[in-house]
């Protein structure tokens, strides 16, 4: 029969249609205020979900929901203001194995999210949020991974018995002194075969001070005929250089993810932006301040010998020139000197998880630390050879300082190492063990950042931007109100020119919205400002299909075709010409798509999706409902 479908085809369409409202549908409710519980050491189960129960029932805070998610539990709230009161309480009662963040979470009704039927994620311009340009400092990176190569260097001329003046770590090379050509020389080719990343330069002469082994370049003033020195020069070849700058860059990048999923946050955007720097963007983000301290957060820890005794500190604090050459002077919380060895036991990069809490013999704030293998036994490689001595622990803290230099801000990077314990070795350490000296927030902030891993650089925050809720509220709107007005117009302009078909054609451009939006919520794409003008453009192409068909079906009816015949040809002449100018613009939105990136790629994405979506309702579905208005029937006038 001329213009009917099958029954199975009217049907599919219609599931297509209920499964599209149905997936549409989580977009229509808001968001619910929420404190996020999360944990690196707990497991996320029922358990978990009742001590936050309980917690909030004992401290009389009110809550719509506790619900359990992958990485984390959600208590929901009725207002921002209680939200808070949850929060507080929930801090106060769940420990320091817990992460407790606010954030904003979708109000979709459970039944939804039992079929997987969740909102598109908002980007930042539409959902409000925080974002941050992070700014590497390579420089430190360089010179933490020169100072590593110290000990080595002692401890392989030591093993092949060759004897030099001294060890001296600079910047970005260490110095290497001998009092014998012969010595040196072979100590150069000892070391290149070690260390191959390291390029080794020699050079001869002459000082007043045997022992001093610092090259021209250094400072140090030759003195003619006294006492020749050959020093070699070990510094990073170029190739390694760039690897040691990518690797810091990868492993703060993998930090900072670390650290943004203890805040629970949905969508975030971490990425690199040039050789040295990182775009942090936290959608819904409330507390601005929390994340930035979490992000910036660079403190860490030290493990180190002591070196000497108090009167040779004391010495050396007086004449800084007293400091032996394998050690190197701190000082203590309360402004003492103390020389600890140069050569490390642990750093934080050793460290596997961390806690707070209090130590059991004297009550005071601890900070218990897990060590990978690596650093468990050098641990207690180190301790069991030093039973009886001292060991100190280091706290580093990277602090930025802005100041006004001829008008312009300047930020920079101090590195702050203050000794906060020094505890004698009375047993062989191992993987577990306790640091204490430092303050009960000094030690959740301590042990908040060792569970989420050290940054291989220090990092310091050179852009900050908010866009407060309310903007984000008014991008959507705006957004909404002009999808609002292109569809009026298109619609009105349908009406006018082609009646019936343009009400059809409508319709099936309202079908294809809701069809757009489910996609975009099944793939969980995340929607901004340029997504929206995607879905914008769409509407307004949507419609050219249908008016394709129905001038070729005007057409058909002036060449004198009966109606059914005309729509029959219509549709189907028009095919071609539909997929070939859709397909065009598809090519170039999957190029955009392809090549670009942020919010090129959210626009291609609609795009593309509205492209596909349209083309489906524009020849399957009006069709489908020209077939049931006119099909079949004998027709002398059509309303087009």
């Amino acid at each position: 029969m001329v213009n009917q479908y099958p029954l199975w085809k009217y049907l599919s369409l219609l599931v297509a249609l209920m499964l599209g409202i149905l997936y549409a549908l989580p977009n229509l409710y808001g968001d619910d205020p929420v404190v996020q519980v999360a944990s690196r050491e707990v497991a996320i189960d029922a358990s978990l979900r009742e001590q936050v129960e309980v917690a909030l029932t004992e401290a009389g805070v009110p809550f719509s929901a506790v619900d359990i998610e992958p990485s984390h539990v959600v208590a929901r709230f009725a207002d921002t203001d209680i939200q808070l009161a949850g929060q507080e309480a929930l801090v106060q009662r769940m420990g320091e194995k817990f992460s407790v963040s606010l954030n904003l979470e979708s109000a979709t009704p459970k039944w939804l999210r039992a079929i997987g039927a969740k909102p598109m994620y908002l980007g930042l311009d539409l959902r409000g949020g925080v974002h941050f340009l992070l700014q590497v400092d390579m420089d430190s990176a360089l010179k933490q991974r020169m100072e590593s190569y110290t000990d080595a260097f002692r401890s392989v001329l030591i093993k092949n018995k060759l004897r030099y003046g001294r060890v001296q770590p600079g910047a970005d090379r260490i110095t290497l002194g001998f009092r014998d050509a012969a010595v040196a020389e072979k100590a150069q080719s000892t070391l290149e075969n070690e260390f191959p990343d390291l390029k080794f330069t020699a050079s001869t002469f002459t000082s007043p001070d045997p022992t001093v082994a610092a090259t021209p370049a250094a400072g140090v003033t030759p003195v003619a005929g006294v006492q020749e020195v050959v020093t070699l020069v070990a510094t990073m070849r170029e190739e390694v250089i760039k690897k040691e700058r990518s690797d810091a860059l990868t492993q703060n990048i993998v930090t900072l993810r670390n650290r943004v999923n203890d805040l629970g946050v949905a969508e975030p955007i971490i990425q690199q932006q040039g050789t040295d720097r990182i775009i942090v963007q936290l959608p819904g983000v409330q507390d601005t301040a929390e994340a930035k301290r979490r992000l910036g957060n660079t403190a860490t820890l030290e493990y180190r010998l002591i070196y000497g005794t108090p009167s040779d500190w004391a010495r050396a604090d007086q004449s800084g020139a007293a400091v032996p050459v394998d050690a190197k002077l701190y000082r203590d919380r309360d402004g003492k000197a103390v020389l600890l060895r140069r050569s490390l036991i642990v750093t934080g990069d050793s460290i596997t998880s961390a806690s707070a809490g209090f130590d059991p013999t004297n009550g005071q704030p601890a900070v218990f630390v897990n060590l990978d293998g690596k650093g468990a036994d050098r641990m207690s490689e180190v301790t069991g050879q030093n039973i009886n001595k001292d060991m100190a622990v280091v706290f580093i803290e990277y602090q930025t300082d802005t100041k006004e230099v001829d008008g312009k801000l300047q930020i920079s990077t101090n590195k702050k190492e203050t000794v906060i314990s020094i505890a004698t070795i009375r047993d062989q350490l191992s993987r577990r063990f306790q640091t204490t000296g430092v303050s009960t927030a000094e030690a959740q902030d301590l042990a908040l950042s060792l569970r989420s891993g050290a940054l291989k650089a220090p990092m310091k925050i050179v852009e900050e931007r908010t866009v407060g809720p309310s903007l984000g509220r008014d991008n959507i709107d705006n957004g909404l109100k002009s999808v609002m007005i292109g569809f009026i117009a298109v619609f009105v302009f349908m009406i006018l020119n082609y009646k019936t078909f343009g009400l059809l054609a409508n319709i099936t451009l309202a079908v294809n919205v809701v069809l757009l939006v489910a996609i975009l919520s099944l793939l969980q794409a995340t929607l901004t400002m340029p997504g929206i003008a995607g879905i914008v453009l769409t509407v307004g192409m949507a419609v050219d299909a249908n008016v394709l068909i129905y001038e070729r079906i005007r057409e058909e009816i002036r060449l004198g075709n009966s109606v059914q015949a005309a729509i029959h040809a219509g549709f189907d002449k028009a095919f071609a010409t539909i997929t070939d100018s859709n397909v065009t613009t598809l090519i170039a939105a999957l190029a955009m798509l392809s090549l670009g990136s942020g919010p090129v790629r959210g626009f291609a994405v609609t795009l593309a999706l509205g492209i596909l979506t349209s083309m489906f309702t524009a020849v399957v579905g009006t069709r489908a409902m020209v077939n049931l208005l006119y099909g079949g029937r004998t027709i002398k006038r059509l309303s087009i």
